[in-house]
């Protein structure tokens, strides 16, 4: 990042935010993108930035909503986390396609279950300094199973556990995923009593 300054929007007033900026990447699911920025002190600085769609997760609850009820967790394997982490089923939004609705079809390709419903708990941005990433987070209830329809690249394995289990794999350091653990403790602040 630079610090030059710019004496015209300083002058008047200029917005912060981009002023230019160039892809530089473009790929099937990232776009990374170098991005001359405006700051609030008014100086200008270059940014890289990853452009992603946006994605949806999901807790998925089997059988009745109780003090401690069944969440369906999956084992996957990650190729950036060099084994396999425990997640709640996610992933990024297709074309023209709502949040709800991807984490209806996530929720259906990776597990295999469909749900009744699918209540949005709240949206996080995943690393703010370097990417525009949003996960919409999802509760889903009245689950009905099916057959999953994964994508090649997905190696998954179902993990249904009691969520003081989940809970107690966040607090020991086994749940390293943090749209994971992040939904499950909203899950269980806000949603699940």
């Amino acid at each position: 990042m630079s610090d030059e300054r710019d004496p015209v929007g300083d002058a008047v007033g200029a917005a912060v935010g981009k002023v230019d900026g160039t892809r530089v990447y473009s790929g099937r699911i990232i776009s990374v993108d170098l991005d001359r920025v405006r700051f609030p002190d008014g100086s200008i600085g270059s940014l890289e930035m990853i452009r992603h769609p946006g994605a949806s997760a999901v807790v998925p609850v089997l059988g009745p909503m109780r003090a401690d009820p069944t969440v369906l967790l999956i084992r996957q394997y990650r190729y950036a986390a060099e084994g396999y982490l425990y997640e709640v089923p996610a992933g990024r939004l297709d074309p023209g396609e709502s949040p709800a609705q991807c984490a209806h079809r996530e929720l259906q390709e990776e597990t295999g279950y469909t749900a009744a419903q699918v209540d949005h708990l709240f949206t996080m941005y995943t690393t703010p300094g370097f990417t525009d990433e949003k996960i919409h987070l999802f509760l889903a209830t009245g689950l009905e199973a099916g057959e999953a329809h994964r994508e090649a690249d997905e190696f998954v394995e179902l993990a249904p556990m009691p969520l003081s289990e989940a809970l107690a794999l966040i607090k020991n350091g086994e749940i390293q995923d943090a749209k994971t653990a992040l939904a499950l403790f909203y899950a269980a602040a806000f949603r699940i009593s």
